[in-house]
């Protein structure tokens, strides 16, 4: 897709071309949602609430545990813990049960207003990489993700890189 929308290493990016990486951006959707960077959120209500029957006082700071909200079955569907990143083939609105349960740039009027840079600059790095080289998970590799303030791999994340045409 890389080579086929950006054209080979000698081709400048453009944003035009990044924008129909459709496959890398469904991708980078769902590397967020399993691996995203933040593994909650706080929000404090602006009102009286009432939340799954409890009642939450105006000015209560709350959790949002976006690292368990991801992998809810419930809302993801019963693959919720598997990485496929064909749920988001319709948009991001459409890859759950609910339009607003991908929360990796949160949501509504708080979300990450640099979102879409975030987006456009991954998928640039991304493009950089893969125009040039063949990557692939090092057989070492110990999938064993660690929470520490941001969501990362607890022993690494070792990769073989091959230069294309070789």
């Amino acid at each position: 897709e890389v080579l086929r929308e950006c054209g080979g290493t000698g081709t400048p990016l453009h944003g035009d071309a990044l924008n129909k990486l459709k496959l890398t951006t469904m991708v980078l959707y769902e590397t967020l949602r399993l691996y995203g960077a933040v593994i909650m959120i706080a929000r404090e209500t602006t009102a009286d609430t009432e939340l799954g029957g409890v009642k939450i006082p105006k000015g209560t700071t709350t959790m949002i545990p976006m690292a368990i909200m991801h992998r809810d079955e419930e809302v993801w569907g019963a693959d919720a813990g598997e990485f496929k990143p064909d749920r988001f083939q319709n948009g991001v609105g459409r890859a759950a049960k609910h339009p607003s349960a991908m929360l990796a740039f949160s949501a509504g009027p708080r979300s990450c207003i640099g979102q879409d840079f975030a987006m456009l600059e991954a998928k640039a790095t991304l493009a950089v990489i893969l125009r040039r080289f063949e990557f692939e998970v090092a057989p070492e590799y110990v999938h064993a993700p660690a929470e520490f303030l941001t969501l990362q791999p607890k022993c690494g994340l070792p990769v073989l890189l091959k230069l294309l045409g070789q």
